[in-house]
């Protein structure tokens, strides 16, 4: 029994390690633009 509340105390602690990091880290997405050729056939029919 002793080892099952280390077990769930332990857990507990992980998850609020997670969320402290999830709110407190540096977590913010690397920006960077990204430009590519774009090919419009608008005047060939696909048949469609």
């Amino acid at each position: 029994m002793r080892k099952l509340k280390v077990l769930v105390v332990l857990i507990l602690a992980a998850l609020a390690g997670l969320a402290g990091y999830a709110y407190f880290g540096d977590m913010a997405p690397a920006r960077k633009e990204v430009r590519m050729p774009l090919a419009l056939d608008g005047d060939k029919s696909q048949g469609e």
